[in-house]
């Protein structure tokens, strides 16, 4: 379950953004809780809406709220968020997703190496990839574009050297811990280990995508 707690209420900085936008932060780099903490920010917000308050849009260890300055300035903003912040509101359900990966060959041309700098077979690869139901972390980048985590210390592993120019949707690509998931083609310095038939994005859904951050994801091999 996601949720804040007082140690996340105590490191949250709130940094403006010109005079109609704030950035809630939770850490300067990349860790579980403050992850956690983003998303459990961002649901509250919308459990809680604020008045004047236009968009709320969480990233990894931050969230991002743009609001109507003639209606609302950033001090009552910032008391606002505060509260929601310290309320303990239970969290939104999170769903659960099954993610079947044609690993290796055309679909996963970075399979080989990856498992090689790990130390492992290619199935033992897939098999500790999958071993776990990963979080989806945040959605961005590119339309319907998701990083999940955290996968082990000891499955960790650096992007690549140089970046791929394009890489098909429904790409499942792997660095630095994460899984992450192509919705659209898109430029990639992450390791291509397989692809799905599964694509986040629909232009003609309402919402355009299907997985939320927050939501768990099990990945199986076909």
């Amino acid at each position: 379950m996601i949720g804040t707690s007082a140690a996340d209420v105590q490191r949250a900085r709130i940094v403006p953004l010109g005079d109609a936008a704030a950035l809630v932060r939770f850490a300067d780099r990349l860790d579980d809780q403050a992850n956690r903490a983003a998303l459990a920010l961002a649901d509250a917000l919308e459990q809680s809406p604020i008045t004047g308050v236009l968009e709320i849009a969480p990233s990894l260890v931050s969230v991002l709220v743009r609001y109507d300055s003639d209606v609302i300035d950033l001090v009552r903003l910032s008391g606002e968020i505060g509260l929601r912040l310290s309320s303990g509101a239970a969290p939104s359900a999170a769903k659960t997703h099954n993610i079947a990966v044609r690993f290796g060959g055309e679909d996963g041309p970075d399979l080989l190496d990856v498992a090689a700098q790990l130390g492992l077979t290619p199935d033992e690869f897939i098999a500790q990839h999958n071993a776990q139901p990963l979080r989806v972390l945040t959605t961005g980048f590119a339309p319907g574009f998701v990083y999940c985590g955290f996968h082990s210390q000891e499955m960790t592993v650096p992007r690549r050297a140089s970046v791929r120019a394009r890489v098909p949707v429904g790409s499942v690509l792997f660095a630095a811990g994460q899984t992450a998931i192509t919705a659209t083609e898109v430029p990639t310095g992450w390791h291509v280990i397989g692809r799905t038939e599964f694509c986040n994005f629909n232009v003609f859904s309402n919402p355009p995508t299907v997985l939320s951050a927050g939501d768990s994801l099990v990945f199986s091999a076909l």
